[in-house]
């Protein structure tokens, strides 16, 4: 279902049997009163068999979640959803049992949270192991009151995260405004956490809102998975007991030594697009600010420099380029600049935000001085073909396996959203995309050639037009097309020497990164 033809061939068939289109409000419960009608059992026997608890397998998001339940760590939890993984994850990581408040006894969710009788966890859609559920369109129409005063009880004393839902359920939206009219609603805050390069629906940013304007710290965040955002909470909370730690990881690091197979030097000699990096840099700039900044502000900053500063964000911010640009871009909002040294393995799971950052340095450095452009995303970093460059004879080695190397897509614009109100000219140019790699003890900078789309939302459209321009690229294209991406990021023909390269123009070692790269690639041949 991750195929796109697939998922629109798929969905073109529900829409003539009268299902709702995709995403859409109702479409949920809609497709449960297409599917069963009004027949609850039949509904209730078909949801058992797909959430039995014999398949559910925990994610690291389950055990993180069960391990802050048992533990007392998180008191009150209220969810949508009507399985029992929850109740099994504390179950399996906390080693006992929790009840969960649901439709049938609602009444005594009240009394619990009342006596503090922690942890609550409320099904305000029920619980598929029972009669009732909320399901169908005039099941979502309301919320039970008794569910409803306990999680209008509980915004008045706890901060709120919301994590899995997007808020297309008008009864539990009305649930939060109802809670915003309480006179102490959510005294630690509201966040509604969202996947990273989506945006929160009209309802959820109205009632961010109106959670601002009555003094809540209210704020949408974007997260990758949910996994991925119980797994940070867990690692940063202090305190936790080994026992538990062990419960929610299954597994922990060790040291093992694997002995490297010996040298080979049979044929077939087989080359990697990958380059040696002898030198990495150590040190950059680390920023303290008067108040937080968030990567908006960060983005920003780095559009005003031009290119000029790199950062990266964690516990604080660091940063690359002139100390002077620095204060000239934010000014009396920086507190105080020093220098911070750099992890040895920036590519260590723990290190993971210094990864792309020494990446988009490394690929400034790569086209620093060049007819090329540097980009970096949030999940790579690339190097680009400016067709607009005044020195376009650099890129001659290119020209000579691809030929043209830009153009526009002649007959496609981009399509016209809320966000995008005018139609764009789509392009494409020859790119290439850096990575850096650590692969026993050694740095290596791997260059993948493919094909960039101007703008990049419009490459999915593109697809069919560059899956075309790749077609040939076999061994021995592929092979010349990395030799050419080789010249021209490194500036030289030499096989075998080295070329020292910088970010920026002058600045000490924290400023400016430098690094040292060898110009030829590894290669493997087989074992006798």
């Amino acid at each position: 279902m991750q195929l796109g033809a697939v998922q629109e061939k798929i969905q073109s068939f529900l829409l003539t049997r009268g299902f709702p289109p995709l995403w859409d409000d109702k479409e949920y419960s809609m497709c449960f009163e297409k599917i069963f009608g009004e027949d609850r059992e039949r509904q209730r026997r078909y949801l058992k068999a797909k959430l039995s608890e014999e398949k559910v397998s925990l994610s690291v998001g389950h055990r993180v979640f069960g391990a802050m339940l048992s533990s007392g760590m998180t008191r009150a939890v209220f969810t949508t959803n009507f399985d029992s993984v929850i109740e099994k994850a504390v179950a399996d990581v906390g080693a006992m049992s929790l009840s969960a408040f649901h439709l049938e006894g609602s009444r005594s969710a009240i009394d619990a949270l009342n006596n503090e009788e922690y942890p609550v966890y409320c099904k305000l859609h029920g619980d598929f192991r029972y009669d009732n559920l909320k399901n169908l369109s005039a099941d979502l129409a309301s919320q039970n009151r008794h569910l409803s005063r306990c999680f209008e009880n509980a915004s008045s004393r706890f901060g709120f995260v919301v994590t899995g839902y997007s808020g297309r359920d008008e009864s539990v939206m009305a649930l939060f405004r109802s809670a915003l009219d309480g006179s102490n609603p959510f005294p630690h805050g509201l966040l509604w956490t969202g996947m990273k390069g989506s945006r929160p629906l009209p309802a959820v940013q109205s009632l961010l809102d109106q959670a601002t304007e009555k003094g809540v710290r209210a704020n949408y965040v974007p997260v990758e998975t949910f996994d991925s955002l119980l797994s940070r909470i867990w690692r940063n909370i202090e305190g936790k007991t080994a026992k538990l730690d062990l419960q929610v990881r299954k597994s922990s690091a060790a040291t093992v030594s694997i002995p490297v197979p010996p040298v080979g030097t049979a044929n077939p000699l087989v080359r990697f697009n990958a380059l040696p990096i002898k030198t990495l840099p150590k040190t950059c700039l680390s920023l303290d600010f008067k108040n937080p900044k968030d990567w908006s502000d960060l983005r920003k900053s780095q559009g005003d420099a031009e290119g000029n500063l790199i950062f990266t964000k964690a516990e604080n911010v660091w940063c690359w380029g002139r100390r002077s640009l620095v204060q000239e871009c934010f000014g009396h909002e920086i507190s105080s600049i020093g220098d911070v040294e750099l992890p040895s393995d920036p590519t260590a799971p723990e290190s993971l935000h210094v990864k792309g950052f020494i990446e988009a340095a490394l690929c400034k450095a790569l086209a620093k001085d060049k007819p090329l452009l540097s980009r970096s995303t949030r999940y790579a970093s690339w190097l680009i073909v400016d067709p607009h460059s005044d020195d376009l004879d650099q890129l001659d080695p290119l020209k000579a396996v691809v030929g043209s190397f830009s153009a526009k897509i002649s007959g496609l614009f981009t399509e016209v959203t809320d966000d995008h109100p005018h139609q764009e000219q789509v392009r494409w140019a020859e790119a290439a995309r850096v990575s850096l790699e650590v692969k026993g003890g050694r740095a290596w900078l791997q260059i993948d050639p493919d094909i960039w789309v101007w703008p990049p939302r419009a490459r999915r459209d593109a697809i069919p037009i560059l899956d075309k321009r790749r077609s040939n690229r076999f061994n021995k294209t592929f092979n010349a097309l990395l030799d050419a991406w080789v010249r021209i990021a490194l500036g030289t023909n030499e096989r075998d020497t080295e070329v020292k390269l910088t970010a920026f123009d002058g600045g000490s070692q924290a400023e400016n990164p430098e690094f040292l790269i060898g110009t030829r690639t590894a290669f493997a041949k087989r074992l006798v």
